[in-house]
């Protein structure tokens, strides 16, 4: 994959807020269902989170719950998504994006497009993302609670294609939106992008700079993928400058990160990143 095309693979993947619980008892069922998700995910089981958000989805759609229905289906994409089920992620947010008679709000509308575009960033298929993310733009309009992540994936897609100018203008806009919305998640996203931007551009310190206010922001909200990401990228660019400790430091913390989140493929990745240090100063940004 190209250059940190990870940056932004788990934009708006934090799990989407469960409908507010009600006297219903089919609303009340889909509440439960998603915090036994929930539960599950803290423990790291996703194959239950799936489960489980499958049978809040069913509920949802057995009572006619747009609500439920829109927040289970962007859930379930990402929990499928982490689990390296791409078709399954997709499938899951037909109902929101296939022809519905149901009414869902233009803010579910555009998470789930914008899902839809980091899907098909993660394979590379960047026409595909780009044609999402203008749908995720539209349903948005000018503002709504993606907005901040709809500039950061247009930011990453033109980093993509070579247009660092571009991709650094769209991060600083999320950078601002985000701050003003006091979305902390997608201010970490947007320092991150500036970070690759940086790195792409040849500039170490900037690339450290931002890359460390990310790891600060995705510490404290506990997100150890992106705490991942932030190490890694550390770990190039202390390597671009020339100092091979620092690197190998900021690797083996990505790794032993890896290991505790249960992600043996990130950590086997730290591991190829630490040996070739020895034969790749700037030793190259892993692909997913």
């Amino acid at each position: 994959m190209r250059v940190f095309a990870l940056v932004l693979t788990l934009l708006a993947a934090c799990v989407a807020a469960p409908p507010a619980p009600s006297q219903s008892g089919g609303e009340a069922a889909v509440v439960e269902a998603n915090r036994r998700a929930d539960a599950y995910l803290r423990g790291g089981d996703l194959e239950g989170a799936a489960r489980q958000y499958r049978e809040a989805l069913r509920v949802a759609r057995s009572v006619e719950d747009p609500e439920g229905i829109a927040a289970n289906a962007i859930n379930l994409s990402i929990v499928y998504q982490r689990l390296g089920r791409p078709e399954d992620a997709r499938a899951s947010l037909a109902p929101l994006l296939e022809r519905s008679p149901l009414a869902f709000s233009s803010d579910r509308l555009a998470q789930a497009a914008l899902r839809r575009s980091l899907l098909d960033l993660e394979e590379g298929r960047t026409a595909d993302a780009s044609a999402w993310l203008e749908r995720a733009a539209a349903y948005c309009g000018r503002s709504c609670s993606v907005s901040p992540a709809i500039q950061n994936v247009r930011g990453q897609l033109a980093l993509e294609a070579g247009r660092p100018d571009q991709a650094a203008a769209a991060a600083r806009t999320a950078l601002a939106a985000s701050r003003a919305a006091g979305d902390r998640a997608e201010t970490a996203n947007a320092l991150r992008l500036l970070g690759g931007v940086a790195l792409k551009s040849g500039d170490a310190a900037g690339a450290i700079g931002n890359l460390g206010e990310a790891l600060a922001i995705d510490k404290e909200m506990a997100a150890p993928r992106k705490i991942y990401l932030d190490l890694v990228g550390l770990g190039r660019a202390s390597a671009l400058k020339g100092d091979r400790g620092a690197a190998r430091s900021y690797y083996e913390r990505a790794r032993a990160v890896s290991e505790a989140d249960r992600d043996p493929e990130g950590a086997a990745k730290a591991r190829t990143l630490i040996e070739g240090l020895g034969d790749n100063m700037q030793a190259r940004q892993p692909s997913p």
